[in-house]
């Protein structure tokens, strides 16, 4: 699986094309601006998109879906509580393939309630549930530090530590990153009780 990062927007948003370079076949994560990079790089390497996959509902991670649509054809997918337009919905656990690659969806609300991380051949992109060196806010609507607790505590911090991390935002020292060094460097996955992270991620 070969991934392509481009940083788009005035927000440091990260789209991600992955390329299965077996045959050709690809996803979008997060089609956000500036998308003309994107299918550029499509066309460039004879890719065929077969989904759009959006990690929440957030307009700058889902602006692009409509111009990507009509550029490639391609089904969009969202976690099953998305409030916005698609053709698949998928839940906790469920794998989508892409050629001869496969990420797993790993729902982890917090961020929003359709929050979700994709997994799969030794990386996680993890949208706005997780950055280099920080995490997605609580305070936009369907916002929870407490499910984020739960998701980022129970759930991504028991993963493989050698993932490499794909972040939605360009909020950090790098680019990419892994589990292992957050783990270490990032102050949210610090270890501390529910309480006290709900008191931390809501103090001002």
């Amino acid at each position: 699986m070969k991934v392509y990062q481009f940083e788009v927007g005035d927000m440091q948003n990260f789209t991600y094309l992955l390329e299965d370079e077996d045959t050709g076949i690809a996803i979008v994560i997060d089609p956000s601006w500036d998308l003309p990079d994107v299918l550029q790089t499509i066309k460039k390497n004879n890719m065929e998109v077969k989904y759009i996959i959006n990690t929440h509902y957030h307009f700058d991670h889902t602006i692009g879906n409509d111009f990507m649509v009509k550029s490639t054809n391609a089904k969009i997918i969202q976690h099953k509580t998305s409030s916005l337009k698609n053709d698949l919905t998928v839940s906790d656990g469920d794998k989508i393939k892409f050629g001869n690659s496969e990420v797993t969806v790993v729902h982890t609300p917090g961020h929003s309630k359709d929050s979700i991380c994709l997994v799969g051949d030794g990386k996680i992109f993890s949208g706005d549930t997780l950055f280099v060196g920080n995490c997605g806010r609580v305070d936009l609507p369907g916002g929870s530090a407490r499910e984020l607790y739960h998701s980022l505590f129970d759930i991504v911090r028991r993963m493989d530590e050698s993932l490499v991390l794909y972040p939605g935002h360009n909020y950090g020292s790098s680019v990419t990153s892994t589990l292992g060094k957050e783990k270490i460097n990032n102050f949210v996955l610090q270890p501390r009780t529910e309480n006290e992270f709900v008191e931390f991620m809501n103090s001002d």
